[in-house]
């Protein structure tokens, strides 16, 4: 088998696996919340129906309620593809892999006892 061939036989392999990891590694950007412009009117059942429930929720003496949720993590994780050839073979490896570090991404809002938005912090 001639060397063109098999970069032919191999491109053509690997070619999916490449759109895959692209698909896969690839992200869509949300535009950011103004949080500011909700102090006042955003409410806690508006938080828990675009968020979900809160990862940790307390109720102050007071009657306001501070509510956290983990919005994503800083680091730990990675993702890769290498490829490989020997002789007439050809290989294809793919990993991930998942560390502990990296730290919790939190938002904590603050509501009143009313439900209504009086700070947050991230």
């Amino acid at each position: 088998m001639n060397t063109t061939l098999c970069f032919r036989r191999l491109r053509a392999a690997l070619a999916p696996l490449i759109c895959l990891a692209l698909l896969i590694t690839s992200c869509s950007t949300t535009p950011k919340v103004d949080w500011n412009s909700r102090v006042g009117s955003y409410t806690f059942d508006q938080a828990v129906t675009e968020l979900g429930p809160p990862d940790k929720q307390a109720k102050l003496s007071d009657g306001s309620t501070v509510a956290e949720w983990i919005t994503g993590r800083t680091g730990g994780a990675a993702f890769s593809v290498g490829t490989g050839v020997y002789g007439r073979r050809t290989g294809v490896g793919v990993s991930q892999t998942v560390g502990t570090g990296g730290a919790h991404r939190v938002l904590r809002l603050v509501f009143d006892k009313d439900g209504k938005l009086t700070s947050w912090s991230k």
